[in-house]
């Protein structure tokens, strides 16, 4: 008995440990929510007046969101569309696009979405860490007006050290996440049943019919409002995004156990203040605490808003790998902040863009009211294109009938599209933020994937055969020195370009010559068993095929050195890397229109090495520079 009883309580107990750790993580983003949702949702942009009938209404728009858009669509149905454990806009893209049956202009149609969620969801990156921490920083405001010029320098400070942080890792910080997120939970739901007991009426919002008599009578504004209401529901997308980190239980177990509960306790209490304090609308969150918590609140809200742009920013590094990885962005330096957590990374290039964001946007709006009007976008787009892909997952994939596909998925592409045309009345006060944004980098992807094939038809205009150039050397004048050289190349039956350049340039050809190919297959990691692929020409030419998924980290050195076993002798300290770096320059029959040409050619300077991202050892690496014209 005593054996049976131990795996259960060990599996227990890992499951509660995983549970814990998605709240410090998963849920930071819309776990803050409940600090500026219902301040905005009477704003002055709504202009609505917290008049109980329409506090009922808002609440009953909150709660059926939450529960609609959180619970059904994202916690029972997208998070059904795993790539093996990952979730995400990129992985659920790479898991439609990789099917044997779509033809290539549906799958760049696919991409192409999964490009523009990507893009979306940059934009959500920058705008979460703005708008949390100076939300929770503005609850000084409610101790004293004098404390307003300070608003600003101090979220600005917040945000500046978070950043400066970045670089080592948040391995040592990161356990602390989640007891955090525990006790910021916990107060949210004691702060909002608090005042729920002073004013029972407010349940009354739990029912649906509120929510319609709330949009019977003012119609259009009720339209506007769910912009505002779009606030309670941003970070859904963290749940499906992190699922590969914890898996979908205790995501699953932490949503319904704790987090909704208390989200809606909270967002009941603020309503129940305001039916009974309207002038409580100036931060209905920090009123609802008693003068003696207010400073520990705002200490606990700044922490659970540090911990929630935390996530949104290890988010941004975790696509850049993956966009680098899957060829939609130039490779990008990467660095592992620890040697045993999975998935801790810097990437020095996209922190660095994001604080210079992040502070300018600080800048330019000063308040998280101003900033909500540019927020609601981001989110709302990238909920489209998920549920865009998860509907064509559904229909191929899981075998759902059209009518189930249409029925289920239908309402919720209805929802997504209602909450993102709602969101776009904001566009002059700042909704058009994310979407330049997005745009912008959106082209940039688009650029680098269409440049790449430029690339690759020039380069296979001039290429010789393999196998023909085998059969044409003379041994009498090439010089074969003993080691094994390694040439980094997109190997499709022709000799690479750097090889060429070696053979007529210095007519050496090593003992041993490895083509090596990487290979990023659209599916997160590749079984260490399935890694290498190796082809034998003779004359001591091999072909290796290195697959990476899009979740890992390459490196090629590694895993070339158990190839020894299967004929492919790799030595560290008798192999060299040869890596073409090419320069690109304009050509007189351009393959690419002249804007995207120069567009590419810019951000070909800014991708790092081949060596840097393979992780090549420095002291074995030559280079050999040739010029394409695209």
């Amino acid at each position: 008995m005593a054996v049976e009883v131990l795996p259960q309580r060990a599996g227990r107990s890992r499951t509660a440990k995983l549970t814990l750790a998605a709240l410090g993580v998963v849920f930071g983003d819309i776990g803050t929510s409940p600090l500026y949702t219902v301040k905005e949702c009477f704003s002055e942009f709504t202009g609505l007046k917290p008049v109980p009938q329409d506090v009922l209404g808002i609440l009953s728009l909150i709660t059926w969101a939450l529960i609609v858009i959180v619970t059904l669509k994202y916690v029972v149905v997208v998070m059904r569309a795993d790539n093996r454990g990952e979730g995400g806009v990129l992985a659920l893209m790479a898991l439609v696009s990789r099917r044997a049956e779509i033809g290539p202009r549906r799958r760049n149609l696919y991409i192409m979405l999964g490009m523009a969620g990507a893009a979306l969801f940059y934009g959500d990156c920058l705008l979460t860490p703005a708008i949390s921490v100076l939300s929770a920083v503005e609850g000084l405001n409610v101790a004293t007006p004098a404390f307003e010029p300070l608003v600003v320098p101090i979220a600005l400070g917040v945000i500046v050290a978070l950043f400066a942080v970045q670089h080592h890792g948040t391995a040592g910080v990161g356990r602390w996440f989640g007891p955090i997120m525990l006790i910021w939970f916990l107060v949210l739901a004691v702060l909002g049943l608090m005042h729920i007991g002073q004013a029972p009426q407010i349940l009354l919002a739990l029912s649906p019919l509120e929510a319609v008599d709330f949009a019977i009578r003012h119609k259009f504004v009720a339209f506007v409002a769910l912009g505002a209401v779009t606030l309670a529901v941003t970070g859904a997308e963290a749940l499906y995004a992190d699922m590969g980190h914890f898996g979908a239980q205790p995501i699953r177990r932490a949503w319904l156990g704790l987090v909704l509960p208390s989200l809606l306790a909270n967002y009941y209490g603020q309503g129940a203040l305001l039916m009974s304090d309207p002038t409580a609308l100036e931060n209905p969150f920090f009123r609802l605490a008693p003068d003696w918590m207010l400073y520990p609140l705002v200490a606990l809200a700044t922490a659970a808003t540090v911990i929630a742009s935390q996530a949104t920013i290890s988010g941004a590094f975790s696509m850049a790998q993956q966009a680098a990885l899957l060829g939609l962005s130039p490779r990008i330096r990467i660095q592992h902040t620890s040697a045993s957590e999975f998935g801790q990374i810097y990437v020095p290039a996209v922190n660095w863009m994001q604080l210079v964001g992040v502070v300018a946007l600080v800048l330019a709006f000063r308040s998280s009211t101003n900033l909500a009007a540019a927020y609601g976008i981001a989110v709302t787009g990238t909920m489209l294109v998920t549920t865009l892909l998860v509907f064509v997952l559904a229909v191929r994939a899981w075998k759902w009938s059209w009518p189930l596909a249409i029925g289920v998925l239908g309402c919720f592409m209805a929802i997504d599209l209602i909450l993102f045309s709602a969101n776009m009345v904001k566009f002059v006060q700042g909704g058009w933020v994310p979407l330049v944004l997005a745009i912008a980098i959106f082209t940039a992807m688009w650029t680098w994937l269409k440049g790449r094939l430029a690339v690759a038809a020039r380069e296979n205009e001039g290429a010789l055969p393999l196998e023909t150039l085998l059969g044409s050397i003379n041994p009498g004048r090439v010089h074969r020195p003993q080691g094994t050289a390694v040439y980094l190349t997109a190997f499709a039956g022709n000799a690479p370009n750097c090889l060429l350049h070696n053979l007529k340039h210095n007519e050496v050809l090593h003992e041993q010559v490895v083509l090596l190919t990487v290979e990023v297959p659209d599916e997160p990691y590749v079984p260490p068993n399935d890694r290498a692929r190796i082809r034998h020409f003779g004359k001591g030419v091999h072909h290796v095929v290195l697959r990476y998924g899009f979740m890992e980290q390459p490196d090629v050195p590694r895993d070339l050195l158990p190839l020894a076993e299967r004929g492919v002798p790799v030595e560290p300290m008798r192999t060299s890397y040869f890596i073409g770096r090419n320069s690109f320059v304009a050509a007189e029959r351009p393959l690419l229109p002249r804007w995207q040409e120069k567009l590419f050619l810019v951000l070909a300077r800014l991708a790092s090495s081949a060596g840097d991202f393979f992780q090549l050892p420095h002291n074995r690496v030559v280079e050999l520079g040739s010029r394409i014209e695209i």
